[in-house]
C-alpha cells in the first residue's frame, strides 16, 4: 500500500544520522576540556611543590617559565581549541576534526606536555610549537573563510599571533632570540585576555539575556569597538614597552571601559543563578587585573598581581564556567549546575584570591601558595568527577557530538 501526502504537506523529515565513533571523538570540546582539566588539576599543586623543594622533575627550564608556559599553552590552549574547534561547527555548519584527526591533535598536546619533563628540550619546543596551534589556527580560518563568516576571523589570527609568541619564547629559551622568556608570555597572557574580551562580550549578555526574559544587555557598538581597541592597545604596550605613566593611563581607562560593559549585563541580577554568576564574577576579574598592572605601570605594586588577577581571576574563572556550561549542553544535560560545580566556581574564585589579595597583604608568606594551589587543583578535580564520565558517553539525547 503506497501513502499518499495530501497537497503541499511537507514530507517528513529525514532521521538524523546515527553518531558514530568512540564519544569521546566525536567533538573537540571533548578530549580538550578533559585533557585541560585533568592537567589543571596537576600542574599548579605540582608547581608549589617543585617551588617548596618537595618535589624534583628533570626540566630543561626553569621550574617559574615551565609553570607560566604550561598554565598559558598547556591548560588554556587547550580550552580555547576544545572551544573553537565545538563553536567554529555551529558557526559555519561544516564538520571539525572528529575520531582519529581530533585523536591526533589532543595526542599531539599531551606529547608536549610530557616532552617538558620527559624530552629534550628541542623535542619539545617542536611539539609544542609547529604543531597543535598552526593547526587548529589553519584549520579555522579554512573553515571560516568557506561558510563566508569573517566576523569570526579575528579569532584565528589571535591563534596565529599566539603561535607567534610561542615561538618567541622557546627561541628565547634556546638563546635564538634575544628576549626574555617572560616576555613573551606576557604577549600569550595579553592574546589569551583578547580572546575572552571578545567571546565573553558575546556569550554573556546573550546567555543572560536568555534567563532574564525582556532583559536588554548588549552594549552599545562603539561602547564594545572602544573597550576592545583600548585593551589591545593596554595590553600591546604594557609587553613591548618599558613601564611609564602613558601604559598606566592607557591600561586603567581599559580598565574602566570592561566595567562599564559588564555593569550594562546587570550581574547582580544573576545573584540566584550560578552558572551565571561564575561568568560575570570571572568577568570582573578583568578590570581588577588592569588596573592592577596600571599600578604596576607606576611601581605601586608588583606586576604579578595584574597577571595573575588576569590568569587566575578571569582566565581561571572563566574557564570553569564555559567548561561546565558548553559541556552540558553538549551533552544534552540540563543548564542547571550542581552543588559539586558550585563548589568549582567558589574554589577558584577563592583561588584568584588568595593568589592576588593575600600577597598584597602578606607578601612571600607561604600560606599564599598553598591555598591558591589546592583551591585551584580541588575546583578541577571536582569537574572531572561530574563532567569525566559525560565526556567520555553518548549525549544523553542520542544526537551526534
Amino acid at each position: 500500500m503506497t501513502t499518499v501526502l495530501p497537497p503541499f504537506a511537507a514530507a517528513p523529515p529525514a532521521a538524523a544520522p546515527a553518531p558514530r565513533g568512540r564519544p569521546l571523538l566525536r567533538l573537540g570540546f571533548r578530549p580538550f576540556y578533559l585533557g585541560a582539566a585533568a592537567f589543571g588539576m596537576l600542574a599548579v599543586p605540582l608547581w608549589v611543590a617543585l617551588l617548596l623543594g618537595q618535589v624534583t622533575l628533570k626540566l630543561k627550564l626553569s621550574p617559574m617559565l615551565w609553570h607560566a608556559h604550561e598554565m598559558l599553552f598547556g591548560f588554556a590552549v587547550a580550552v580555547i581549541v576544545g572551544f573553537l574547534l565545538t563553536a567554529g561547527k555551529a558557526w559555519t555548519g561544516l564538520a571539525t576534526p572528529r575520531g582519529a584527526g581530533l585523536g591526533a591533535l589532543a595526542g599531539l598536546w599531551l606529547a608536549a606536555r610530557l616532552a617538558a619533563v620527559l624530552a629534550p628540550y628541542a623535542v619539545y619546543a617542536a611539539l609544542d610549537l609547529l604543531l597543535l596551534l598552526p593547526l587548529v589556527a589553519a584549520l579555522l580560518i579554512t573553515m571560516l573563510l568557506r561558510a563566508g563568516n569573517r566576523r569570526n576571523l579575528p579569532l584565528g589570527a589571535i591563534l596565529l599571533l599566539l603561535t607567534v609568541a610561542n615561538a618567541a619564547f622557546h627561541g628565547a629559551v634556546l638563546g635564538v632570540i634575544d628576549i626574555h622568556p617572560v616576555r613573551a608570555l606576557h604577549a600569550g597572557l595579553a592574546l589569551v585576555v583578547m580572546i575572552e574580551c571578545v567571546i565573553a562580550g558575546r556569550v554573556i549578555p546573550a546567555f543572560t539575556m536568555s534567563a532574564l526574559p525582556g532583559a536588554k544587555l548588549q552594549a552599545p557598538r562603539v561602547l564594545e569597538q572602544t573597550t576592545l581597541a583600548t585593551t589591545a592597545l593596554g595590553l600591546a604596550l604594557w609587553v613591548l614597552d618599558q613601564p611609564n605613566a602613558f601604559t598606566a593611563a592607557v591600561l586603567a581607562a581599559a580598565a574602566l571601559l570592561h566595567a562599564q560593559r559588564l555593569w550594562r549585563w546587570q550581574p547582580l541580577r544573576t545573584r540566584a543563578r550560578p552558572i551565571l554568576w561564575v561568568l560575570h564574577t570571572a568577568y570582573a576579574w578583568l578590570p581588577v587585573g588592569l588596573v592592577l598592572l596600571a599600578l604596576a605601570q607606576l611601581g605601586v605594586v608588583a606586576v604579578s598581581a595584574g597577571i595573575h588577577a588576569l590568569a587566575v581571576g578571569a582566565t581561571g574563572g572563566l574557564i570553569i564556567g564555559m567548561v561546565t556550561r558548553t559541556a552540558r549542553g553538549h551533552t544534552g544535560r540540563p543548564l542547571r549546575v550542581s552543588r559539586l560545580e558550585v563548589a568549582a566556581y567558589l574554589l577558584v574564585t577563592g583561588a584568584a584570591v588568595a593568589r592576588v589579595v593575600l600577597p598584597l597583604l602578606a607578601p612571600q608568606h607561604l600560606v599564599v601558595w598553598l591555598v591558591a594551589a589546592a583551591a585551584w587543583g580541588l575546583a578541577f578535580a571536582l569537574y572531572l568527577l561530574v563532567f569525566a564520565p559525560w565526556l567520555l558517553a553518548p549525549r544523553l539525547d542520542g544526537k551526534d557530538g
